[in-house]
């Protein structure tokens, strides 16, 4: 796999973990936490775990699968990138704007980002 697209990977899934970490296993946090934001090795993590590279593995992927199950049943990701797009489309327009409606047109939209 490209390094473009394993980067991507790597940004989706930790932006998935963001979401929806309260709702993983233990185990599969830490699998998760251990391989994608800290950088471990399966090996690394294999070792610490006492269990196989393969193990690690397969765990990995199981849960990454949950995180991409969740996401296609709550969307909370997708919400999240289409309020981010839409708060772009708005600053653009205030761009145009008296420097105070934008000031409280931001305020009043970072709190409904807040509120989920």
């Amino acid at each position: 796999m490209p390094v473009d697209q394993m980067l991507e990977k790597t940004n989706r899934i930790n932006l998935l973990f963001d979401f929806y970490e309260p709702l993983l296993t233990e185990k599969q946090r830490t699998f998760l936490q251990l391989y994608f934001h800290d950088d471990y090795s399966l090996g690394e993590i294999a070792e610490n775990s006492a269990i196989s590279r393969q193990a690690v593995y397969e765990h990995i992927k199981r849960a990454e699968q949950t995180l991409h199950e969740y996401e296609s049943k709550l969307k909370l990701l997708h919400k999240h990138e289409l309020r981010m797009k839409l708060r772009e489309e708005l600053i653009q327009i205030l761009d145009t704007c008296e420097p105070e409606l934008k000031r409280k047109t931001n305020e009043l939209f970072d709190t409904m980002v807040g509120i989920d």
